[in-house]
């Protein structure tokens, strides 16, 4: 598939403080990618240089084939931005706004006539283009953002938290918007909320220190770098009444078993775990229970959400940082 973005070695570093610590990876036509990393993470900076607004200190970043710095204004031909804030103008109607940032585009009036309707029917603001976008309410007003980054059909959009301050509604709305635009556009989609990339995505890239711990299409991420899957047990007294920590130690003992945590239960001698394991355990917690003479009350198996997965990877290498 051809390819639309292409990040080698990039770094980028702000006196001693390493933002970026050289980062890989390629973005193919189609693909909408989730961008994903905690506070620091260098998410941003790497969204800043994909969009021209800052240069790298090494490697490189190419976007539809043009370099970010050496050809960063062929760079912004191609794409289409939308930053958390929507860059919209409150006392200005819809149809002049799209108007001046067509102008702002270099499109001609006849082309900006038909790019205007075409963008505004693409994003179901055609409806609006009369009213003044101060009236908005902020779903309307991030459709109305989406439009004029959609004026002069990038082939690539560069989406900073699109949903961030949306009600449910408005979410879901945006959230089919994307994958509409998506069809025939590449989308790298920033965000913090880790649904948003479950609903939205084909593929994540994580984030960490500056060094991206996570490039795979989802299910990918959960099964081979999660390696196994979520089980929830509850175990209440029965034969006998053990204490919680010996309970804990013998669910640790099973192989194959990588983190148990204790969950709150409001029943007297019920204990109720989360425990991740690499494998199906369920045969073995049922054994431990005839064992220790406990009752077993519920398990089920779920698998391992992107946020047990963004967890693992963003917690693990601050402990590897830490020791």
């Amino acid at each position: 598939m051809q390819e639309m973005i292409a990040v080698a070695g990039l770094r980028k570093s702000f006196a001693d403080f390493a933002a970026l610590k050289g980062i890989d990876f390629r973005v193919a036509k189609g693909e909408i990618v989730g961008f994903l990393g905690p506070n620091g993470a260098g998410k941003t900076t790497t969204m800043k240089i994909l969009t021209g607004f800052q240069s790298p200190s090494g490697g490189s970043a190419r976007v539809h084939g043009f370099d970010c710095v050496a050809e960063s204004l062929e760079v912004r031909r191609h794409i289409g931005y939308l930053p958390e804030a929507a860059p919209v103008y409150g006392d200005m109607l819809v149809r002049d706004y799209l108007d001046f940032i067509g102008r702002v585009r270099g499109l001609a009036g006849g082309e900006r006539a038909r790019s205007i309707a075409r963008a505004a029917e693409e994003c179901d603001v055609s409806d609006r283009l009369g009213q003044r976008v101060g009236t908005l309410s902020k779903g309307y007003r991030q459709r109305v953002g989406l439009a004029q980054a959609l004026l002069h059909e990038p082939p690539v959009l560069i989406l900073d938290e699109p949903t961030s301050g949306l009600d449910p509604n408005q979410i879901l709305a945006i959230r089919n918007l994307i994958r509409r635009i998506g069809e025939s556009r590449t989308v790298i989609l920033s965000t913090h909320i880790l649904q948003e990339v479950q609903a939205t995505c084909d593929r994540v890239l994580i984030l960490n220190h500056g060094e991206l711990v996570a490039d795979a299409p989802i299910d990918q991420v959960r099964a081979a770098i999660a390696g196994g899957d979520l089980f929830r047990v509850t175990f209440n007294d029965g034969a006998v009444r053990l204490a919680e920590p010996a309970i804990r130690a013998a669910i640790e003992g099973v192989p194959g078993v990588q983190r148990v945590a204790l969950q709150a239960a409001d029943v007297p001698g019920t204990h109720a775990y989360e425990v991740f394991a690499e494998r199906d355990i369920r045969g073995d917690l049922f054994d431990l229970a005839v064992a220790r003479g406990l009752r077993l009350t519920d398990l089920s198996r779920e698998r391992s959400s992107l946020e047990e997965v963004f967890r693992r990877l963003t917690l693990g290498a601050d402990a590897a940082a830490a020791g």
